[in-house]
């Protein structure tokens, strides 16, 4: 299935990097900052999901340049994502058999992209916080799940695949636009492409977890980086966990007895998410074993979406101190949902002990964002007094597929983000610690 879908993936690869081509414009000079800097979070994810940015030679420079002079502070770069790591990684090469993407490592001809946007990070006073994108999940013909078909999960009919659909259609409560989304004109077998199946790691099994906590103590050790990021694809859809060691596990808890046969069963939900929390616990002790100024930074979907669909207590988390700053997504588009999402309870808990940022989305290839809103919902924010906003995703800040050009979205933003923001002094630059991943051996037991 995986190789079969190669010739489509470079179709609409090569059409993203033509569309590239005209995104990026010439470098220019930013002026120096006249006026005090504010300290709100002003950050943007960079995914390879839908984007060529990884792939380009000059996309990352580009990136990084455009984001500093128009006074972004973070940035959210991926490095897990469908089975691979974004960087070259001994702990993938020993799991997968490949130390990074593979067509990352063809098209960038085996350079750290990485290393390179924490180099470009550093020059321009950016944090960089690097992003476990895809959590559990996995494609079912990855390498990965290939060589490790016991460490997936499975619903109480075995089946072990769920469809994943990109994040337009995976919104609580989508709204409808007026824009018309730009796959509209791609050939069908290609647009086809945005809707896959995926497995699940089992994150209550050993070896998934030493896996997922050696891939985040390698970046923390490796690089000069702000914390790591986890999202909602840190969790478990509801319906999973029937698998044969999933439980056992249960049964030797429960005096022998099976797991209930509905998966919203109350205490099932909780042992589940509870086990995940467990685990959120082992990965907050391993980042500041191996890096103690580092954060752990977390960016989930509104606390009772997150709980009741993927097992993610994130607000337990938060009461934990297992979470250091929290970004949630309110990818919304009418104002008055936008507004109700912003003043959950979970969500004022979590303000009144972290710094608490808000997700937004600037537009995606099937669902295209006005500046209009975006200015809207920035104001909303900061009017609310959270600490700032991230927005999803690079490609779409002013990109071809916003229905404004790209001149007048770059002047809105540089609008919205005078004066320059500082770093956080909760995250501010600190030398990375060349600890080998073997000095820690405590941590995966």
């Amino acid at each position: 299935m995986y190789r079969k879908s190669q010739p489509w993936f470079i179709c609409w690869l090569c059409l993203g990097l033509l569309l590239a081509l005209l995104q990026f414009p010439p470098q220019v000079v930013a002026s120096p900052p006249t006026t005090p800097a504010s300290t709100e979070l002003r950050g943007v994810w960079l995914t390879n999901v839908g984007s060529p940015l990884l792939y380009l030679p000059w996309g990352v420079n580009r990136a990084v340049n455009q984001l500093s002079q128009l006074n972004f502070n973070t940035v959210y770069p991926v490095v897990w994502n469908r089975g691979h790591t974004f960087y070259p990684s001994a702990v993938a090469k020993g799991v997968t058999g490949h130390s990074q993407a593979p067509l990352l490592f063809v098209s960038r001809f085996g350079q750290n992209i990485l290393s390179e946007i924490v180099k470009q990070g550093r020059q321009q006073n950016l944090r960089i916080i690097p992003w476990f994108e895809y959590g559990f999940m996995a494609p079912p013909g990855s390498e990965l799940v290939r060589r490790h078909p016991d460490w997936l999960t499975n619903r109480r009919d075995k089946t072990k695949t769920l469809k994943e659909v990109l994040k337009e259609q995976d919104l609580p409560n989508p709204a409808k636009t007026k824009v018309p989304p730009l796959t509209e004109k791609l050939p069908p077998l290609i647009r086809d492409r945005i809707v896959t199946n995926q497995s699940w790691l089992n994150p209550f099994h050993p070896e998934v977890q030493k896996f997922i906590l050696n891939l985040i103590v390698e970046v923390v050790t490796q690089y000069d980086v702000a914390g790591i990021q986890l999202d909602d694809h840190f969790g478990l859809p509801v319906e999973l966990g029937y698998d044969p060691f999933t439980v056992k596990l249960y049964q030797q808890e429960h005096q022998g007895k099976s797991p209930p046969n509905t998966p919203q069963d109350s205490e099932w939900m909780r042992w589940r998410a509870n086990k995940i929390t467990d685990f959120m616990q082992r990965i907050y002790k391993a980042v500041k074993a191996a890096k103690p100024k580092a954060i752990v930074s977390l960016s989930p979907n509104p606390q009772n979406f997150a709980y009741s669909a993927y097992l993610q207590d994130w607000a337990t988390w938060v009461k934990r101190g297992l979470v250091e700053e929290l970004v949630l997504q309110v990818y919304r588009d009418d104002m008055s949902g936008f507004s109700s999402e912003l003043s959950q309870p979970a969500l004022q808990m979590a303000r009144r002990q972290i710094p608490v940022g808000v997700g937004i989305l600037t537009g995606l290839w099937r669902r295209p964002i006005s500046i209009e809103q975006i200015q809207q919902q920035v104001k909303m924010v900061r009017e609310l007094g959270f600490k700032g906003v991230s927005f999803f995703y690079w490609d779409s800040l002013w990109g071809y597929m916003a229905p404004e050009s790209p001149r007048d979205r770059r002047a809105a933003f540089q609008e919205l983000f005078s004066p320059p923001a500082k770093k956080s002094e909760a995250t501010k630059k600190s030398n990375p610690q060349k600890k080998d991943l073997l000095s820690l051996p405590q941590l995966f037991r």
